[in-house]
């Protein structure tokens, strides 16, 4: 996008944050932006929000209106830039251990012991697509792990995506609050989690960096046309991703995450998600689990 912005312009004087005025028409402008370039659909009800959030980069960039923040991040250098920002001011990342825990029981129940039987010798591949800060592919770590201390020659590898680099950092040191780590059960806990004190005296909880290790973590955008060096996945976790997209969206997404699905792969979505379309390349195996065909 050629724009000849130049940030230092809007760094004359220190606005009031208080007074400034998020018109409709310039939510507009960044909703169209963010779906465009990142595939969320932002409904008006989402403006308090979106208005809140982006203040704080005007805060931090001494940017004066949000007119003049909307051509900084449409510019070519804020794309460099500012964009990665913009994406971590929109993405809202709730996430839990072992959250909805009936697809960890198919995974470990169906889905390890088929791939055992028939895939021997071959490294089980899943990915973690949306994976927030991180909860969801240490829970995998650690039931595969358990799987693998089980089943001789067992070899697993964890692919773990998400847009945010916020996200990505946290996922990574794998640091959390005590209270996250209660939805861990107590055999898992004590294995797999360390106890570890913040810097203000409040009780965290870190993953052992055995776990860590077994973790590849990556910043895709799920938008983007092709996801490069990502084949033959056998399980692929996109929960609580779709209903940011709209349909239209949600459908080439689907499709280009079970392109990277090995034939008879599984697809997780979210219990809240449901798929809507023609000749979809998976079908429905149990709630909110589908195979790819």
């Amino acid at each position: 996008m050629q724009n000849n912005f130049e940030k230092n312009n809007y760094h004359n004087h220190q606005p009031n944050f208080f007074q400034l005025r998020f018109s409709d028409k310039v939510f507009n402008q960044f909703s169209r932006f963010i779906y465009e370039q990142m595939g969320i659909h932002l409904s008006h009800s989402k403006k308090v929000m979106l208005q809140s959030r982006l203040t704080k980069r005007l805060r931090k960039l001494k940017i004066n209106s949000f007119e003049e923040y909307f051509a900084y991040v449409t510019s070519d250098t804020g794309i460099a830039q500012e964009m990665p920002n913009l994406i971590n001011a929109v993405t809202t990342n709730k996430t839990d251990f072992f959250r909805e825990p009936k697809h960890f029981e198919f995974l470990c129940n169906i889905v390890l012991p088929e791939f055992y039987e028939s895939c021997k010798g071959r490294k089980f591949k899943i990915w973690s697509a949306g994976c927030s800060t991180g909860a969801e592919p240490y829970t995998m770590a650690m039931l595969l792990e358990e799987f693998s201390v089980k089943h001789t020659g067992f070899r697993y590898a964890i692919l773990s995506t998400d847009i945010s680099t916020e996200v990505l950092d946290i996922a990574r040191k794998g640091i959390y609050t005590h209270e996250m780590a209660q939805s861990i059960p107590t055999t898992l806990r004590k294995k797999y989690v360390l106890k570890k004190m913040g810097d203000d005296k409040r009780p965290l909880i870190q993953i052992v960096p055995e776990l860590r290790q077994k973790i590849k973590f990556k910043q895709i955008n799920l938008m983007d046309r092709t996801y490069s060096t990502i084949t033959d996945i056998d399980a692929i976790f996109c929960r609580n991703v779709f209903i940011y997209f709209n349909r239209k969206t949600q459908e080439r997404v689907i499709r280009q995450l079970c392109h990277h699905l090995k034939p008879q792969g599984y697809f997780f979505m979210g219990h809240s998600e449901t798929i809507y379309m023609k000749n979809a390349p998976i079908k429905s195996v149990a709630t909110t689990i589908y195979q790819k065909k």
